[in-house]
């Protein structure tokens, strides 16, 4: 599949959820879309772009050499991304839109129906371009 660049060297994996979606994602995660490495979350090591966890990573069908490698690479760690929603998102029946997706990635398998997951919705919604966003 091809990849889709939405901005200068971000090369997102193509998929259900849209690029510019992943790019709010992306920008949210990792302060402005980098590769920031790992950092401790909720008693948890969370890793790069998208700040993903080990089982996360698991549960995305572990594409890539590994976890941290992965994580820290932009078409792979949206790959990841993508792959997670197709087998939650989808199974959970969370809305097929940004907000759906977004609060799915924040709050794991059917996080997309936790009250809990608002909050991320809400600041992803605060970045600048992120407003409104649905599916482009």
């Amino acid at each position: 599949m091809e990849t889709v660049s939405v901005e200068e060297g971000l090369d997102f994996a193509p998929g259900m959820v849209s690029q510019k979606c992943l790019l709010c994602m992306c920008k949210l995660e990792s302060g402005g879309c980098k590769p920031i490495g790992c950092r401790m979350d909720v008693g948890s090591l969370s890793c790069g772009y998208f700040q993903i966890k080990q089982p996360y990573w698991i549960d995305c069908g572990k594409p890539g050499k590994d976890w941290k490698s992965c994580s820290n690479d932009i078409n792979c760690s949206s790959k990841c991304v993508q792959q997670y929603m197709k087998r939650y998102a989808t199974h959970y029946r969370c809305p097929l839109n940004c907000e759906g997706f977004a609060r799915e990635h924040n709050g794991g398998p059917n996080g997309c129906h936790s009250s809990r997951t608002l909050k991320y919705w809400e600041l992803l919604q605060k970045i600048p371009g992120c407003k409104g966003v649905k599916f482009s």
